[in-house]
């Protein structure tokens, strides 16, 4: 099998439970390391799956990579070759299908529940299960591509998740690990002081029961990824 491309943005964004996952399961990847300077592949073709992780841009910044990261998608779509995309990485995915990244009216940040709505899309990739508590971290949300089905929402972003045929769409972090947690609260205590809403806990909040609600998010990623995962060749 090809290996499944991961691009990484920013060094603490890295692909966390899913390396896990695919190293688990046999299944090669390579680390593409756009924070690093890393040159982008031209193509597709040496890849059985991209997968795009998070970071702190927005993708309307005019950078040069963002612009090669959406014609790597729109290829790997044309080619049937699955897409998976975590906060960034599907707002990247959104904008690439002819979606909208714009500012979600409030900053998302730390655990909270999601719903999984009542779809036949959504009850491919979620099974029986109705909704989790899912790790967030954004302030800017996607709208739904044509073509595309919304599988998941919380009470602060309505579109939360999307799945269009085998690819995945993601705003929220399912990757997460207890160490991404704990690096994410070090370099944003500051941010998640200043910011008294709801939508936004305090660095207490989301380290309290931390291996537990870790184990009980990485059961929902493993279900998803198996889903992604039989689709590449």
């Amino acid at each position: 099998m090809k290996p499944v491309a991961i691009f990484r943005h920013i060094p603490i964004e890295g692909p966390g439970y899913f390396a896990t996952f695919l190293d688990n399961n046999h299944i090669p990847w390579r680390l593409i390391k756009i924070d690093a300077g890393e040159k982008l592949p031209g193509s597709i073709d040496e890849f059985s799956g991209l997968v795009f992780m998070g970071g702190t841009m927005s993708v309307n910044d005019d950078l040069p990579w963002i612009g090669q990261e959406l014609s790597l998608i729109r290829q790997a779509v044309a080619a049937d070759v699955p897409v998976l995309g975590h906060c960034l990485g599907g707002q990247l995915m959104a904008k690439a299908l002819g979606g909208v990244i714009s500012a979600n009216p409030v900053k998302e940040m730390g655990w909270g529940k999601v719903t999984v709505p009542d779809n036949a899309v959504a009850r491919e990739w979620f099974g029986g299960l109705t909704g989790f508590n899912s790790f967030h971290w954004h302030g800017e949300a996607f709208s739904i591509p044509q073509g595309a089905t919304c599988i998941l929402s919380s009470p602060y972003c309505e579109n939360q998740a999307f799945a269009m045929s085998i690819h995945l769409g993601m705003q929220c972090h399912v990757e997460m690990t207890e160490r991404l947690v704990i690096d994410w609260c070090s370099v944003g205590a500051e941010e998640l002081a200043s910011l008294n809403q709801p939508s936004v806990q305090t660095l207490e909040e989301i380290e309290k029961n931390l291996p537990e609600r870790v184990i009980a998010l990485n059961a929902v990623a493993e279900q998803l990824y198996r889903k992604w995962t039989a689709h590449l060749k």
